[in-house]
C-alpha cells in the first residue's frame, strides 16, 4: 500500500493543435464546464502542427475562470528557466494563482537543435551519461526558477550551473501562490531527483514499462530519496497521464470500460500506488465530460469510503 492520503483531482491533456486554432481553447473550456481541476498541454515547439504552448496557456487562462493550467511537460531546452520563471509568476498573478509547472529534460533532440536549442549530451552518449546530464540540467533549472521566485531573499540570484547560469538576476515577481513544480521522470536518477526537490511526479501510463505495476518500485525510489533529503515522501504528489476508451458495457481491460469501471480502476491506483492526480489525454468533448462528471465524483467516493473503513 502506498496511499499518501492526498485529495484526488482530475485534469485533461489536450493537443495544442494549430488548426483550427480555437479547438484546444474550446476543449479547455469544456474541461472547466465538466468540473475538471486542471487543463494541460504538451510542449513540442519544433512541431509545426502545434501552437506555442505557453501562448496557448495564456489565452486559455483569459478564456476560463477556475480551472488550473499547466504544461505537460514543458521542454526546458527551449524554455530558458529564468524566462520561464518570470512567465509562470506573471501568469500566476494574472490568473489569481491558477498556474502549475510540469517540466522535463527534453526529448526529440534533432527537433530541439533545429529550433536553436542546445543538445546537452553528445549525440552518441551512452545512456548513463545522458541520464546524468538530464538530471543535472533539471536540477539547475529548478534552482533558477525557485530562486527567482524567492523575493524574500536578499540580493540578486546567482546560479553557476553547467547548463543554466544566472549571474546577478533580480528576483521577482513572486507568483500569487506556491507554484508546484512537477517532473516527468522514468529513469532511476531522475526519480531520485524528483524525491529530493520536486513537488510532484508526472509520468504517463503508456510509458511505464510494466503498466501500473511499475509504479510501486518507482514510488519507492522517490520515497527513499525524499527521506534521505529530510522530506516526507508524501510531500511529492503522484500524478498520471492516462488514456483509454469509454464503453457502454463491459470493458476489455484497464481504462476500457464504463465510467464506473474507470472510477474503480482509478480508486485502486490511488489506494495501491498513491496516485492522486489523474489527467486524461483526449481531444473528445464527450470523454472529458464523462471523466469530469461521472468518473471523478465516483472515484472520490470510493477512495474516501476505503480510507474511512
Amino acid at each position: 500500500m502506498s496511499d499518501y492520503g492526498h485529495e484526488l483531482w482530475f485534469g485533461s491533456f489536450i493537443t495544442p493543435t494549430a488548426r483550427p486554432p480555437q479547438a484546444p481553447v474550446e476543449l479547455a473550456q469544456t474541461s472547466e464546464r465538466a468540473g475538471l481541476d486542471l487543463v494541460s498541454f504538451q510542449d513540442h515547439p519544433y512541431q509545426s502542427a502545434f501552437q506555442d504552448t505557453w501562448t496557448l496557456m495564456s489565452h486559455v487562462a483569459a478564456r476560463t475562470e477556475r480551472i488550473r493550467i499547466s504544461g505537460n511537460v514543458l521542454s526546458l531546452p527551449l524554455r530558458p528557466p529564468a524566462v520561464l520563471a518570470r512567465a509562470a509568476a506573471s501568469l500566476d498573478r494574472l490568473t489569481g494563482g491558477r498556474v502549475e509547472l510540469g517540466i522535463g529534460a527534453g526529448a526529440f533532440w534533432d527537433g530541439i537543435v533545429a529550433m536553436g536549442g542546445r543538445r546537452l549530451a553528445p549525440a552518441q552518449a551512452v545512456r548513463a551519461v545522458e541520464e546524468a546530464v538530464d538530471v543535472r540540467a533539471v536540477e539547475e533549472a529548478v534552482d533558477v526558477i525557485r530562486g527567482l521566485w524567492a523575493t524574500d531573499e536578499t540580493g540578486p540570484l546567482r546560479v553557476a550551473g553547467e547548463f543554466y547560469t544566472v549571474n546577478g538576476a533580480k528576483r521577482g515577481p513572486a507568483p500569487a501562490h506556491r507554484i508546484p513544480i512537477r517532473i516527468g521522470a522514468y529513469k532511476p536518477r531522475m526519480l531520485r531527483l524528483t524525491g529530493r526537490i520536486a513537488d510532484g511526479w508526472l509520468p504517463s501510463l503508456g510509458f511505464l514499462p510494466e503498466g501500473p505495476a511499475s509504479l510501486r518500485a518507482m514510488n519507492e525510489q522517490i520515497d527513499e530519496a525524499a527521506s534521505a533529503a529530510g522530506r516526507e515522501p508524501a510531500a511529492v504528489s503522484r500524478l498520471l497521464n492516462l488514456s483509454g476508451r469509454f464503453t457502454s458495457g463491459a470493458g476489455g481491460g484497464l481504462f476500457q470500460g464504463t465510467p464506473g469501471d474507470w472510477a474503480e480502476q482509478i480508486a485502486d491506483l490511488a489506494l495501491q500506488y498513491g496516485v492522486s492526480g489523474f489527467i486524461l489525454a483526449s481531444d473528445e468533448p464527450a470523454d472529458l465530460n464523462l471523466f469530469g462528471q461521472e468518473v471523478a465524483p465516483r472515484a472520490r467516493e470510493l477512495v474516501q469510503s476505503a480510507r474511512v473503513t
